[in-house]
């Protein structure tokens, strides 16, 4: 396998990591786009957030939602990942079973990372910035 292969697969694997936990913090993010660009007040963006986020208002299927399909989509990621290396058989699944082992734990663990650093330090800190409610939301409090 050359470098050029791997690099791009790797970078392919990030789009996936990135994208999905993109799409875990949708509960957060539309406040903080409607406040920054002055489409809503503070309060209904703080409203919106605390509907998205905890469940209030009827929508408690929401954030388990997102949360269900980035991990789907981390999953799909992976399988096309593997797929384009020529992992296509169960056999060859079971030859390969450390490195498919290792690398979905690496790339699930990145996700959680970067879900982490994205919606409660990021998007925290912004919307902190931009007068939301969401101290005690903070890490460090």
């Amino acid at each position: 396998m050359d470098d050029a292969h791997v690099t791009g697969d790797v970078k392919s694997l990030w789009k996936w990591i990135g994208g999905s936990a993109f799409l875990a913090s949708m509960c957060c993010f539309p406040s903080v786009v409607l406040v920054l660009f002055g489409l809503a007040s503070v309060s209904s963006a703080a409203a919106l957030s605390n509907d998205l986020y905890w469940g209030t208002n009827g929508m408690g299927w929401f954030r388990p939602l997102l949360l269900s399909l980035s991990v789907a989509l981390v999953t799909l990621g992976l399988v096309l990942y593997f797929r384009k290396d020529g992992i296509c058989t169960l056999d060859e699944v079971k030859r390969q079973r450390k490195r498919i082992v290792n690398t979905s734990l690496l790339v699930f663990l990145l996700f959680a990372v970067t879900y982490v650093v994205f919606n409660f330090v990021i998007l925290t800190e912004i919307g902190v910035a931009l007068n939301l409610p969401w101290e005690s939301s903070r890490l460090w409090n």
